[in-house]
């Protein structure tokens, strides 16, 4: 690949790093929007969230008066549109173009993301980076937008103003307007604790940037230290100039740190030193002693996530065990004994939690739905132990956190519904058939709900305020009893045992584990300075876990000396903070309850709006090819428009097209035209021109068929291309102005198991493609290509081995040609000979974890290889001409590096080495080597942690 095409990669990924969370075409179109209008922000929603628009469309209004002067003095107007159909708990702002979405399913895990109502949550932390992106338009970025559009601003901002800084300013502020926000959760800050705690001194690069084999934590709580350490040693105005210079680009290389270089005048090393010192020290010295600490200490890299443990008698636990090597797997082991039994791989899924219960366990799945990817499923499945066998329980539902009954008949779980209320249902296990839906008036919010007996439930809750309690339901009545009172402190991860109730709540600012016997409540004994989670009894043990720097780790106690004689009290005003941050003290602005019933309008929206809605003019630069391009895109992501100009400086003609996409429908509808000028080849002798007129109609239709531990896509379309030809100068009137139509089916299938985090390829999975080219009229020709790919797991978890094989073969007229998509033998040039087959064989394995940067620039993740050999047959025909071999085989092997640019930019590319076993067609030598960029139509599947708004 040539410097161009290189450098045009990188700028287009860069560009489109903050386009990952957006889906194309997927909301039904049966959903009849409405939208909310104040002057920070239309609020667009399905029906039934009026009241959730009405208090998002308050909170912005105030905080865009509120805490706008900490980050500069620039509003602009956003929309931000609602999902109620997906159950991922998610938000995100972009531009290209400038919207926000907030996915409002809540997350059961208020340890992760707190408790607050999760419209607000998302309001208060979304709405930060609307006013980032409005102020961040300065200097140099401004000049990107001017030429580039909302591409180029979004450019230019994740290179000028890092992704830490985006985040942590975020949850900042939603720490400051909040009785809760991140920053005061243990869970939150416990990774960095955790590698303190164990001497992990890891390089600056490599908390940014991460690593394969050890556990660091992600840019939001790493932003978020050095955000409230800046505003509190420097004052609330000492961002808004820092980040304003910085996107400014005052200090063309590594803007933000000079930027904090002039303002807190100290290099950016020693203020990021100093900002994680002064949380660290704010550590107690037993958390350096404490068993997770030791644990840290005496494993170098990551070992596993023990999660969500339960005994299946006295001395046997199953647990959920996730970690690199491969996907998560329910396992089993003996306590006191190290070695583990892995039981089966599990199904992809958003949450850890499951019950077990006679030798059967049930938990929730992740399920897409077939085509609309804003819209997705949490079923029901059970695993039976003794057979193996995984079954699917439910089918279209949104449970979570299900439960077995003790006679193991029937399941209790979480429903939540698309209007954002939360249920509990009681299912048969046999069938899954609802037996009782528990009215909530109140509009709770139900998390980990258990049995205590046949005909009594216990749930920890949320209220509309953000506060958490734990309650008794009886069965049926569903008659409600507090046991543990309201609070801002979380509570959750509730079990029950011999009429104990066992459950982890946020107490004197650490995630401790209580029993609750009797009306008093008993603390755990274990150390908490790493949270004491997941608590669950057999008749004598207690088990929990703890976080390290190694992995969630278990930890058994006998339940006889597990807690504390003296009862607790909890203290029920306000939350405890582990870390004392002055700047929260005084907030501009506090989230009031109730919020105010404001007097916003509410109106129909019209999802043709803003249809074309143009935001950028993007540059495409792959060498011959050099296109610039108006793109558009509307709110409701439904409506795709490319206006463009172009040059192929080969023949040098020029071309200029528009392209659209419908996606508000069942298939795809593409249609579009591209004229050329002064296209040319060499006719008899001589040189002849002629302009071309291409345009074009299509249907696609992409579905998403994951099931189980399966991630399974299928896409197929067909397109259908007018060819007109307008020859011109000598040849004008002897040369006739042929015209033909085009058909292009096409079909892509991939079938994949989830990959662990480091493996290269999942251990099984298969790919398939057909093409078919036909000309339809005028003249003849046409031609076909199938290929396919197999996986299967190296020799090591880590290691892949993969056949690939594809066929192709056109017509023999050589009226038209279609474009050469044959996997040729590496190292050849590729040549569209009339028929063609071949295999290939490639063996991958990781070489070496450098962990290792430089310059803030560039970082090595990894060093991986692949040994290939790769066979073409081209069976002798006329046409093929003189100089044709039989076969090309080739050999060699790829060494790829997988990087990070600029501390955020995943980038992988290689260099590959092929010794050519045969001739060249085209006389090449019999060493050939090429720069790489891959790209995979495979992926690791849904991430087992819950993503982060």
């Amino acid at each position: 690949m040539n410097r161009h095409s290189f450098l045009s990669f990188i700028l287009a990924a860069l560009i489109t790093i903050q386009a990952k969370a957006q889906i194309f075409g997927g909301t039904p179109p049966s959903v009849k929007w409405k939208s909310v209008n104040t002057i920070p922000a239309e609020i667009i929603f399905p029906p039934g969230l009026d009241t959730e628009a009405r208090q998002v469309g308050f909170l912005i209004s105030a905080l865009s008066r509120a805490t706008l002067p900490t980050i500069g003095n620039r509003q602009n107007k956003v929309d931000i549109v609602f999902h109620n159909l997906t159950i991922v708990p998610n938000g995100y702002v972009q531009l290209a173009p400038f919207r926000s979405e907030f996915q409002l399913t809540p997350s059961q895990n208020s340890f992760d993301l707190g408790s607050l109502p999760w419209n607000q949550m998302l309001a208060i932390h979304e709405y930060r980076h609307v006013q980032q992106y409005n102020n961040f338009c300065v200097g140099l970025a401004k000049a990107f937008y001017f030429l580039f559009g909302q591409d180029g601003l979004a450019f230019a901002n994740s290179v000028a103003v890092p992704n830490w800084f985006f985040e942590g300013d975020a949850v900042y502020q939603e720490t400051l307007v909040s009785q809760q926000g991140r920053g005061r959760l243990p869970l939150f800050l416990a990774g960095y604790e955790a590698l303190w705690v164990s001497k992990k001194n890891y390089s600056w690069m490599k908390l940014r940037n991460g690593s394969y084999r050890d556990y660091t934590p992600d840019h939001y709580p790493l932003g978020y230290m050095l955000v409230a350490y800046g505003r509190d040693v420097y004052g609330k105005d000492f961002w808004a100039r820092t980040a304003d210079e910085a996107a400014a680009f005052k200090g063309l290389f590594y803007p933000l740190q000079k930027s904090i270089q002039r303002n807190a005048h100290i290099p950016f090393d020693s203020f990021h030193i100093r900002a994680l010192n002064y949380f660290q020290e704010q550590l107690s010295d037993d958390a350096y002693n404490s068993p997770s600490a030791i644990f840290g200490k005496s494993n170098r890299h990551f070992v596993a996530d023990e999660l969500f443990p339960q005994f299946t008698d006295s001395n046997r636990l199953i647990f959920v065990n996730s970690n690199y090597y491969r996907p998560p797997a329910f396992a089993e082991q003996e306590t006191g004994n190290s070695k583990l039994r892995r039981l089966k791989f599990r199904a992809v899924t958003l949450d850890d939690a499951f019950s077990y219960r006679n030798n059967q366990l049930v938990y929730a799945a992740y399920e897409p739905d077939l085509r609309w990817g804003w819209r997705d499923y949490s079923v029901l499945r059970v695993l039976d132990l003794n057979s193996k066998k995984d079954r699917r329980l439910t089918s279209k539902t949104k449970y979570f956190s299900p439960d077995i009954s003790p006679d193991g008949k029937q399941i209790v779980a979480v429903n939540m519904s698309i209007t954002d209320q939360s249920s509990l249902d009681i299912l048969s296990m046999d069938s899954g058939k609802i037996l009782l839906r528990i009215s909530n008036p109140e509009r709770l919010v139900y998390t980990y709900p258990k049995y205590l007996s046949d005909n009594l439930l216990i749930s920890a809750v949320r209220n509309n305020r953000g506060q958490m309690a734990l309650l008794q339901i009886s069965l049926p009545a569903g008659n409600q009893r507090v046991l543990v009172d309201w609070s801002m402190d979380p509570i959750g991860f509730v079990s029950a045992k011999n009429n104990k109730i066992y459950f982890t709540r946020t107490f004197e600012g650490q995630d401790q584990g209580f029993c609750l016997h009797e009306g008093n409540v008993f603390r755990l004994k274990a150390d908490a300075s790493s949270g004491n989670y997941q608590l669950s009894a057999s008749d004598d043990k207690i088990t929990w876990n703890s976080f390290t720097s190694a992995g969630f780790r278990l930890q058994v106690a006998d339940t006889k000396n597990a807690f504390e004689e003296k009862p607790v009290h909890f203290n029920v005003l306000d939350t405890s903070e582990k870390h004392r941050i002055y700047s929260l003290d005084h907030p501009p602005f506090q989230i009031p309850f109730p919020i105010p019933d404001s007097s916003f309008e509410i109106k129909p929206y019209k999802a043709g709006t803003h249809i074309f809605n143009f935001h950028s003019w993007r540059p495409y630069i792959n060498d011959p090819d050099y296109t610039l391009a108006l793109l558009g895109q509307n709110v409701l992501n439904t409506f795709q428009s490319e206006i463009y100009i172009g040059y192929n400086s080969n023949e040098q003609y020029k071309k200029a097209g528009m392209d659209f996409t419908y996606g508000g429908l069942f298939p795809f509808i593409n249609i579009g035209a591209e004229y050329r000028i002064d296209r040319n080849a060499y006719f008899k002798g001589q040189k002849i021109y002629w302009n071309e007129l291409l345009p074009y109609f299509g249907l696609s239709v992409p579905l998403n068929l994951s099931r189980g531990q399966w991630l399974t896509s299928l896409e197929g379309g067909a397109d259908i291309t007018y060819h007109q030809q307008y020859f011109k100068g000598y040849y004008k009137d002897s040369i006739a102005n042929n015209s033909y139509f085009s058909l292009d089916p096409q079909l892509s299938f991939t079938h994949q198991l989830q990959a662990g985090r480091m493996q290269i390829y999942p251990s099984f999975a298969q790919t398939l493609l057909l093409q078919y080219n036909r000309a339809i009229s005028n003249i003849a020709g046409n031609q076909f290509l199938a290929s396919a790919s197999l996986y299967f797991p190296g020799l090591t978890a880590t290691h892949s081995l993969v056949f690939k094989g594809a066929v192709q073969q056109r017509d023999s007229l050589n009226q038209v040609r279609f474009t050469n998509s044959f996997p040729f033998s590496r190292g050849y040039s590729g040549e569209n000979f009339y028929q063609m087959y071949g295999f290939g064989i490639n063996y991958n394995l990781p070489l070496a974890y450098p962990d290792w940067g430089f310059a803030e620039l560039v970082y090595f993740l990894r060093i991986r290889a692949n040994a290939f050999y790769d066979y073409t047959a081209v069976p002798f025909y006329t046409t093929n001409g003189p100089g044709v071999q039989s076969h090309y085989r080739s050999a060699g092997i790829e060494i790829y590096f997988d990087t990070k640019w600029w501390n955020q930019l995943a980038l992988s590319f290689g260099i590959r080495y092929s010794r050519l076993l045969d001739p060249d067609y085209e006389g090449r030598g019999p060493n050939q080597w090429e720069l790489i960029l891959p790209l995979s139509i495979l992926n690791n599947g849904y991430s087992n942690r819950l993503a982060n708004p």
